[in-house]
């Protein structure tokens, strides 16, 4: 494994990202791991070199927190873990105990350190764009997170570039701590943020974390393989264009005498859009899979090859987050 800069930070992450949202409580969605089953996957991360991991508050509704700290921490020393846990979604009914209001966000923040086991965490990002508080209010409360040192730098995830943009312009404007991380969906099947919030990022220097590099499982599958998971968040990806592209990553992996996992994700981590890749695992065979990704080189008539089908199509966003995108073609 080999560690590079986090954007213009001083911190110092493995080029990959274990996402952890499937670990945690079985009882919030039948997909994640229980503890004892979540364990082997953080020590296999560990021994493989990953020292970048990605939690939320409301993964497991605190149960993530809780599973990834608690385990991560006996094995591991604090100051060799770069963590990161997010704040945004519902964590009760209460409908102050959602959102990025200052309440919220001073509450969460306290939680989530409990929760981990830790005075701070590395990386605190706001999970998606809060249209009902003042953007003034949220970076003004997320400042004050930095400043008590609980957090060393503010990240965010799944909003416009527009908005992205005025939060930081916002924070600028009034000598807050800016948001030095996007954290984006990107995959051979959702490209969308080529448009605007990469290059926003490149231009800035902010670093980019992506997400679903293999597009909810689907470009993983086998042909006819029809869903295991019944989910919403598996109903993403299905039209006609996503299977020709899926054929293509086959038919690319058949080549290489690989998997289409490993082709999907060279293709995020070879971008010219510069990334760490978070990869999530139920099995400690998928973080093999994602690390030997990391080598496997895709040359340009690869990528056209995998790329050439792609049509724009509709943004996914905090207005939009679990509707299915369908592409965009002309009349």
């Amino acid at each position: 494994m080999e560690y590079t800069s986090f954007g213009q930070t001083q911190l110092k992450v493995s080029q990959l990202c274990l996402g952890t949202m499937s670990l945690g409580r079985s009882a919030w969605k039948a997909w994640v791991l229980d503890e004892d089953a979540s364990i082997p996957i953080l020590r296999h991360a560990l021994e493989l070199g990953i020292t970048f991991f990605d939690m939320a508050d409301w993964y497991s509704t605190g149960g993530n927190e809780e599973v990834v700290g608690r385990n991560l921490l006996k094995m591991s020393a604090r100051e060799r873990l770069v963590l990161a846990t997010k704040v945004f979604y519902p964590m009760s009914d209460d409908p102050k105990d959602r959102g990025l209001s200052a309440q919220h966000i001073a509450r969460s923040i306290d939680r989530s350190l409990a929760r981990i086991g830790t005075d701070y965490v590395d990386l605190y990002i706001v999970h998606a764009f809060d249209s009902d508080t003042p953007v003034e209010e949220t970076m003004q409360a997320l400042h004050a997170v930095v400043r008590a040192g609980k957090a060393r730098y503010l990240g965010a995830s799944t909003m416009y570039a527009w908005q992205f943009a005025k939060m930081n312009h916002v924070a600028a404007m009034n000598g807050w701590t800016p948001f030095v991380n996007m954290q984006c969906q990107y995959n051979l099947l959702y490209r969308e943020e080529e448009r605007e919030m990469l290059p926003y990022c490149r231009d800035q220097g902010i670093a980019v974390t992506t997400f679903s590099p293999l597009a909810r499982g689907f470009l993983a599958r086998s042909a006819g393989t029809s869903r295991t998971v019944h989910d919403v968040y598996q109903e993403y990806y299905g039209d006609e264009i996503d299977r020709e592209i899926a054929r293509r990553v086959r038919e690319l992996a058949a080549r290489r005498g690989v998997s289409a996992a490993h082709i999907a994700l060279a293709w995020v981590a070879g971008s010219a859009n510069w990334n760490v890749p978070i990869v999530g695992a139920a099995r400690t065979a998928h973080l093999d899979v994602a690390v030997e990704a990391l080598a496997l080189r895709l040359d340009a008539a690869e990528r056209s090859f995998l790329e050439s089908p792609y049509r724009p199509r509709d943004e996914i966003n905090d207005q939009n987050p679990l509707r299915r995108p369908r592409a965009l073609r002309a009349e």
